[in-house]
Parts: C-alpha cells; sequence; structure tokens
C-alpha cells in the first residue's frame, strides 16, 4: 500500500509514531522551511490529487504491490504487470502539465538505462512539474534536478534495517537541499501483510495522518472511486493529499481521469 513522501524537510526531523502501525508506512508530506513548528498543522488549505508515472524497463506500466520503493527485480524477485501503456512517460507528463497537476510522482522500477531515459524524457517534458523517484542516492540526485526534477525521492538509500540512517540524510541536504528532498515511507498495521493494491482505502491510517503530519502528506492506496477521493478529504481533515495510480482509466482501470482532474480543481476553487 502506497501512502506517499516527506517533502521539504525542515531544520528538526519530526518523527510521527502512529499507534497500531508498523514503521514500514507509505505517505507524503512537504513543509517549507519558514512554517513555525506550531503551526504546522494548518499549512494546508486544499486536497490536492498527485498523478503518477511508474516506469518498467523503460515502459509506463502498473506493477501488481508496487510501492514507491526502489525495485528489487535485479536480485530476483518477480514483478507482475498489471497494465503496459503504448503511450511514453513523456505524454502522460504533457498531459499532467496541461491538465495544471503538480507534485506528481515518476518512479523507476529497475536501474536500467532505458528507465531512467524514460524518466528523463518525462522530466524534460514537464520541468519542475514533476518529483523523481527510484535507486536515488547522493551521488545521482542532483543530476535528476538539473534534468528537470522538482524534488527527488528517497527510499531505501536513508534507512537501514527499519531506522533512518541520518547521515546520509545529511549528505543528501548537503547536495540537493531539503527543499528538493522527499522521503518516501510505507505503513502496515502491526503483524498484517498488503501486498496488492485496490484493497480499499485506509481511513484509520489517513485519519492519522491528517491529524499528527507536521507537512503535508499524499496517501497512496486503495482509491477505485470517485467517493474514496472524498473519504479522504474527510478523514484527513483537508491535510492529506492523493494520488491514484491502477484504478485510472488511463492506466487500465475504470475510474475516470478526467473525473479525478475534475474533482482536483472544485478542491483548488474552494480556498481562492
Amino acid at each position: 500500500m502506497r501512502t506517499g513522501c516527506l517533502n521539504s524537510l525542515q531544520r528538526n526531523l519530526y518523527s510521527i509514531t502512529i499507534p497500531g502501525y508498523r514503521n514500514d508506512c507509505k505517505f507524503s508530506t512537504s513543509l517549507p522551511s519558514s512554517v513555525s513548528r506550531s503551526s504546522r498543522l494548518s499549512i494546508h488549505c486544499a486536497v490536492r490529487f498527485r498523478p503518477c508515472i511508474d516506469i518498467h524497463k523503460g515502459k509506463v506500466k502498473q506493477i501488481v504491490g508496487s510501492t514507491l520503493r526502489d525495485s528489487k527485480e535485479e536480485d530476483g524477485s518477480i514483478l507482475v504487470t498489471n497494465f503496459v501503456s503504448d503511450k511514453s512517460a513523456a505524454e502522460f507528463a504533457n498531459l499532467y502539465e496541461e491538465d495544471g497537476l503538480l507534485g506528481g510522482h515518476v518512479i523507476m522500477l529497475g536501474a536500467d538505462p532505458l528507465s531512467k531515459a524514460a524518466a528523463f524524457e518525462a522530466l524534460h517534458a514537464y520541468p519542475g512539474g514533476l518529483q523523481v523517484g527510484g535507486g536515488i542516492n547522493v551521488d545521482n540526485c542532483l543530476s535528476y534536478v538539473e534534468e528537470g526534477a522538482s524534488h527527488v525521492i528517497v527510499t531505501s538509500y536513508v534507512f537501514n534495517n527499519g531506522q533512518m540512517d541520518l547521515e546520509r540524510l545529511k549528505d543528501l541536504v548537503h547536495v540537493v537541499g531539503k527543499q528538493r528532498l522527499v522521503l518516501d515511507l510505507s505503513c502496515r498495521k502491526k503483524a498484517e501483510k498488503i501486498s496488492n493494491t485496490r484493497l480499499g482505502i485506509d481511513e484509520e491510517l489517513v485519519a492519522l495522518l491528517g491529524m499528527h503530519s507536521p507537512i503535508p502528506v499524499t496517501y497512496a492506496g486503495g482509491v477505485t472511486v470517485m467517493n474514496d477521493l472524498e473519504r479522504i478529504k474527510t478523514a484527513g481533515k483537508g491535510r492529506v493529499d492523493v494520488t491514484v495510480g491502477s484504478a485510472l482509466d488511463i492506466f487500465g482501470g475504470s475510474l475516470l481521469y478526467r473525473d479525478v482532474v475534475a474533482w482536483h480543481k472544485e478542491q483548488q476553487a474552494l480556498t481562492v
């Protein structure tokens, strides 16, 4: 189950303890460094839809059970493909730009040259509009920003046996800057295995994130119908953004992308 990433780390690193959940929780958040600790829960004014482009061997795909974690396929695990698009990553990037969708993520589900090239094409098509993740480390993070990424998404590089490697994190901040750094976290309830998408949203988790996250957070996992977006909005008290993957018609699902974009624009209009 995917629940997002931590954007723009503040001067102090906040730790969120979620009762009943393991530390491999997936969510994403962002906070300008100028926001004070006391006001951190009132900085988000509208729920946003954040789109995705998952790339595997140069093709835009939806992988069963995939997360923002780095693909380990080369080490022997098997990725089960749910959908393969005939459109390029750049075409999806153009679509998201046309629809005014910011903060989407491009994820390379593998370290192969074709996936990296496709990711670069997407970043070039929508410079400053997309985040990128998959195999990001201190040696290559800056190159993705230079190619047009608004942020880099980091997963296993800064985690070791379930603990954050603060030295590696500091190195990343030094190279790319905290304003462009996203931490991808995964979450599941203790003693519970969740290995697939379309299992329904976890309203309890969304509510906890909306209540306790010190910075805006993006939830991913289980959205299948339009009402799920409203449920996330309500449970997260308007502080939790949402990403949708396999359920969208552009990725072989039944949920209309155009309806989700229209919902997103309605949320933005509420703040004007």
